[in-house]
């Protein structure tokens, strides 16, 4: 058994263990309470579900087995010479809650490497469809179409056991995540570089070999490519993409069927589709404007003009977060260290001054701040990509990596089917009728 595979399984069993012991000891303990508004209103906090990956704080913002994400920037191993840290590092914390040593961390990239030939099927599902295909819609058929390799589909055919469920995910998970980026430079190379696809280098890490596939050269952006698939790979369990991998997995669909019903959530301009939405906006906004260098009164009323016509800011507010997006804060800082006189990303940093008093004002904004697409695009803009409609797929990679991880925990705990209950509106009239007759008595 490899390393990380052993070490999972010490890991996981353990805490099984205890679980079961928690369970019958205190199973009826009351956790929370569901009021209308919840019900009503996509079940928003409603503590429903375990996810062993991340978890995220309103105020300190997502934490990675703990670690925030100044701290994994720190900790984690990176390339000799490098600032930031490698993905496969935290996909190793993330599984097991050990900060990886280098060797760990060069042991997961050779396995991902190892591991990332695509099947050539693959390559001609997608090179069947329009090539003006959304790269979201082509993402996701070509991570179903790899489905004919699962190992957990196999296995479960031939009558696996319930004890080794976890290892035939873990399998298909160490399988796809190697094999994502391949899929995702092809993708970008057929769809806006006329098929001019790149071979891989395997001399490189994950991420740095994504960046050469997509053929953005340089070290720089090869550093952002680490961080981006580093602070985009989780965000607890209750976010769109998350929660769907988990619903998907729990009917015992594998990685492949699972990471597909994540991403097709991922596409929703509510989720990952946000960071195409805010650039474009970005851009409306200087078109309208006639001018690449706005002041801050001239976006201060374009944004006033946004909102008086019904819309939102894209870019800005979070569903839990009630400060500045910590992912938001390490893009910045990114930026700040590599990248000087980018008109664009002066925009983004005055946006940054000028949106959340204006949605302060507002008295009925809860969080005013920026989240992790307020940044990202700009960054990528800055480097040439200014595809937008790609940018979800970068973000789809990097989220892989922690609903993959969570998914093996979920099997190797045993979890179950996934199956809240329903109610109609005219059972909740009744409901609330029968309340105040009991009142009234």
């Amino acid at each position: 058994m490899d390393p990380l595979k052993q070490k999972f399984a010490e890991k996981s069993q353990a805490l099984k263990a205890q679980i079961k012991s928690l369970l019958k000891e205190r199973g009826d303990t009351k956790v929370d309470e569901v009021v209308l508004r919840q019900v009503f209103g996509g079940m928003r906090g409603v503590k429903s579900m375990v996810w062993e990956t991340s978890q995220l704080d309103p105020n300190d913002g997502i934490r990675f087995r703990g670690y925030s994400i100044p701290e994994l920037r720190d900790l984690l191993p990176k390339v000799p010479g490098g600032k930031e840290p490698l993905p496969e590092g935290l996909f190793w914390l993330m599984l097991i809650g050990e900060i990886p040593t280098p060797e760990q961390v060069k042991w997961v990239t050779d396995q991902w490497t190892r591991r990332s030939i695509v099947p050539e099927h693959t390559f001609k599902v997608l090179d069947s469809l329009p090539v003006d295909t959304h790269p979201m819609t082509q993402l996701s058929t070509a991570i179903v179409s790899m489905q004919t390799g699962s190992v957990f589909a196999r296995r479960y055919a031939e009558g696996m056991n319930k004890s080794e469920y976890w290892d035939a995910t873990y399998e298909d998970t160490m399988n796809l995540i190697a094999r994502l980026p391949r899929v995702a430079a092809y993708i970008y190379r057929r769809t806006y570089h006329g098929g001019k696809h790149i071979a891989p280098d395997i001399s490189l890490d994950w991420s740095a070999n994504f960046a050469h596939m997509l053929g953005v050269e340089g070290e720089d952006f090869k550093s952002l490519m680490r961080l981006y698939l580093t602070i985009h790979a989780d965000h607890e369990g209750g976010n769109a993409s998350a929660h769907a991998t988990h619903l998907v997995g729990s009917t015992l669909s594998d990685s492949y069927f699972s990471l597909a019903g994540g991403m097709n959530a991922l596409a929703g301009p509510l989720h990952g589709l946000a960071n195409q939405e805010v650039i474009k906006w970005i851009f409306r906004m200087l078109d309208t404007l006639g001018t690449r260098r706005p002041t801050k009164d001239q976006i201060k009323d374009y944004v006033n003009s946004t909102l008086a016509a019904g819309k939102v800011i894209p870019g800005y507010g979070h569903a839990v977060l009630r400060q500045p997006d910590p992912r938001f804060i390490e893009q910045k800082r990114f930026a700040q260290e590599y990248i000087h006189g980018s008109e664009i990303i002066d925009v983004v940093w005055k946006c940054f001054e000028v949106i959340p008093p204006i949605l302060q004002g507002l008295g009925k904004v809860k969080n005013p701040w920026p989240n992790v697409d307020a940044h990202s695009g700009a960054i990528l803009v800055h480097y040439g990509m200014k595809e937008f409609s790609y940018y979800t797929v970068l973000f789809g990679v990097s989220r892989a990596l922690g609903v993959l991880s969570a998914l093996c925990w979920s099997r190797a705990l045993g979890f179950p089917l996934e199956r809240p209950k329903s109610v109609t509106t005219k059972w909740v009239m009744e409901y609330l009728e029968k309340q105040e007759v009991s009142a009234n008595n």
